[in-house]
């Protein structure tokens, strides 16, 4: 089975969204009550599911932005136990990576 990646993901929604957008303008012509109903439908779920995905890509933005600050201001505050702990993980991949 193949792993599912977020990037992955993402692009199947878009050619999803993609693929529904041009059925619906493809069956836009058609007048039987039937096509109207599900071409109705079809469109008010892809704006429902873009308008979620809009939110939560603002969402995950949003709270990037808070933990760079987060960060941004635990290094300003604390810059010497960084530095250590930079220079600790430094050392300790230089030596796993000189080992062989």
């Amino acid at each position: 089975m193949e792993a599912i990646t977020k990037e992955k993901f993402v692009e199947d929604l878009k050619t999803v969204g993609h693929d529904v957008e041009d059925l619906v303008k493809a069956t836009a012509n058609r007048t039987d009550e039937r096509i109207t109903a599900a071409r109705s439908r079809a469109q008010a779920i892809l704006d429902n599911t873009h308008a979620r995905l809009t939110d939560g890509a603002n969402e995950v933005t949003a709270r990037a932005r808070t933990a760079a600050r987060a960060t941004d201001q635990y290094v300003h505050d604390n810059p010497w136990p960084v530095l250590g702990v930079v220079a600790g993980l430094g050392f300790l991949s230089g030596y796993l990576l000189g080992r062989r």
